[in-house]
């Protein structure tokens, strides 16, 4: 049977499996839904329509799935959505989404989410991320795979930051971070991109070279953002090991709506 600690309050029409364990105090709403081998800590609040995957782990004093801090909001029955094996530590606050903007927060798999982070709604962090102590995500936010965001960091609402970008301690992004950069600062600037994270996890020798060559024609040779652009699509042809990493950049480039980060 599910583990529930005596003092917690969990609805009756809560769906829990039955490996689920539940800390002292507490409390779990009516329209919950969490998966096998999750672990909930103490003087939690679950609530809202929220569904949790597998094999997390959510340490004390947490709130998700309250309503988003919007003054549109109307009671409409919107949504959070976790995913498999995230780690979300203490105070953190996940909100629902709001109609009209997909009405869903998402957060996916295997992220490694630290204290008093805020996900506010209609956000998506994606898989691996690393969103250190005070990461404060305002709406609409999307984070990609591999992202990791430092302490302290504030991010402006309909922001998206590319796979694989590392962000500095104490930031303020206002604008979109393309993948695989390495950004800080209040105002922002970009660094370099993210060597360090990349071997880490295994990105070739020519892989690694169309990045830093990406990153140079974005960055250091005066180039526009749409003469970059051109230079970047070229790359696939000659360095065919990194087409996928191309590929992504010249997606993300094309689809960024708040200016890229320059």
């Amino acid at each position: 049977m599910t583990q529930v600690h005596s003092t917690a309050i969990v609805d009756p029409k809560a769906q829990l499996d039955a490996s689920v364990s539940v800390g002292p105090y507490t409390v779990i709403g009516p329209h919950v839904r969490i998966g096998a081998g999750t672990t909930i800590g103490a003087h939690c609040v679950i609530e809202g329509r929220t569904t949790i995957g597998r094999d997390n782990r959510i340490f004390q004093f947490s709130s998700l799935g309250a309503i988003p801090q919007d003054k549109k909001y109307a009671g409409e029955p919107t949504e959070l959505t976790i995913g498999d094996r995230n780690v979300i530590r203490e105070f953190c606050t996940f909100n629902l989404g709001v109609p009209g903007a997909g009405g869903i927060t998402r957060v996916g798999n295997d992220n490694w989410i630290m204290a008093y982070t805020h996900i506010a709604h209609d956000c998506r962090v994606d898989n691996h991320t690393t969103l250190s102590n005070n990461t404060t995500l305002a709406g609409h936010v999307h984070l990609a795979d591999w992202v990791t965001i430092g302490g302290l960091t504030g991010i402006h609402q309909f922001v998206s930051v590319g796979a694989h970008a590392m962000v500095g301690f104490a930031s303020a992004i206002s604008q979109d971070v393309p993948p695989f950069m390495l950004v800080d600062g209040n105002p922002l600037a970009v660094r370099g991109f993210n060597i360090v994270g990349l071997r880490r996890r295994d990105f070739s020798a020519q892989r690694l070279a169309a990045v830093k060559q990406m990153h140079r024609l974005l960055y250091r040779q005066g180039k526009t953002l749409e003469e970059a652009r051109a230079a970047i699509a070229e790359l696939a042809a000659e360095m065919p090991e990194a087409a996928g990493d191309v590929a992504l950049m010249e997606a993300f480039l094309a689809h960024s709506t708040r200016g890229i980060a320059r």
